[in-house]
């Protein structure tokens, strides 16, 4: 079996597609995937809209993804739309247009299935026998996800790179007094977390951790097998965020890991990354390129084999 799986993100629309093999374990093999900035989220925080502009831009990623889907003769596709879908009053017309390039409607996922497949793909395989604390930094929310074997808590904070850019780093480089700021509104948020457990192992997924892990290894480019399950420790990430706090957006776009797109956000992101952590008393997290998609991809060739 071959499935699609399309995150619409706040900051980022993905694609994966891969064969499924296995019964009853269920084996990903990738065959394609594609990683797009497009920035859909930009404004929806104090407008609650997506900009046109930015709309026809994410349509148009989606059609491109299509011409792939169509070209690698998938049998199943599934799109995921999450927090900036979920509070734009306009995402309606979004979901018109991308279901006419797409050939299926977007669902725009509710935190809890968020957090649940984000959980599903960075645990596949994992092989650990304690709780797993799952953090899902996105663009505009946070997902926290403990769990075993299944998630047993979830919550979800809205903040995420592109609403705390927005709301606090607008300047480059941000003053010591500013980026305390940032911080402090981001605990205030995070205080809603309480974790019932302590977990044994904490992961991180997403493009945030992704991008922070290339430049803790100071990568040459982005490289996503030297990336998946390495470790960022808690001091390792205090000096990331001291370190891109002291670099305008186009320093930031220099340096030779940083993926196209990120730069302006990848200090915010690494902020809320930073007080995760913190809030739940870890001092150091495995980075996993298996989230969302992953156990997107995972449950929709379940579903289509029951």
């Amino acid at each position: 079996m071959r499935v699609a799986a399309i995150d619409i993100g706040t900051n980022t629309l993905r694609l994966l597609i891969a064969d499924v093999s296995g019964d009853p374990t269920r084996t990903l093999v990738p065959i394609a995937r594609r990683t797009i900035v497009a920035r859909l989220g930009r404004g929806v925080d104090s407008t609650k809209l997506i900009d046109p502009d930015v709309l026809g831009r994410g349509v148009a990623v989606l059609a491109g993804f299509a011409d792939i889907i169509r070209r690698m003769d998938v049998g199943v596709v599934r799109a995921v739309a999450t927090s900036a879908m979920r509070d734009a009053g306009n995402s309606d017309l979004f979901l018109e247009q991308s279901t006419r390039v797409l050939g299926v409607t977007p669902d725009i996922i509710d935190s809890d299935e968020e957090a649940a497949l984000s959980f599903r793909g960075a645990t596949d395989g994992l092989g650990s026998n304690g709780p797993v604390l799952v953090i899902d930094p996105g663009g505009g929310s946070t997902e926290f996800v403990l769990g075993t074997t299944e998630p047993e808590y979830t919550v979800s904070i809205d903040i995420g790179s592109v609403r705390i850019t927005e709301r606090h780093l607008q300047e480059r480089p941000v003053p010591p007094q500013v980026l305390a700021i940032a911080r402090s509104a981001v605990d205030e948020l995070m205080a809603r977390v309480s974790l019932p457990m302590k977990p044994s192992v904490v992961i991180g997924v997403g493009g945030t951790f992704s991008t922070m892990a290339a430049l803790h290894l100071d990568l040459p480019r982005f490289d996503s097998e030297k990336v998946h399950r390495s470790t960022l420790t808690d001091n390792a990430i205090e000096g990331l965020v001291e370190f891109l706090a002291l670099k305008s957006v186009e320093e930031t776009q220099q340096i030779q890991s940083m993926e196209t797109g990120r730069a302006d956000v990848i200090l915010g992101g690494s902020i809320v990354v930073e007080r995760a952590l913190k809030v739940a008393d870890a001092t150091e997290v495995i980075v996993s390129e298996t989230g969302i998609l992953h156990g997107l991809a995972l449950t929709l060739a379940e579903s289509q084999a029951s």
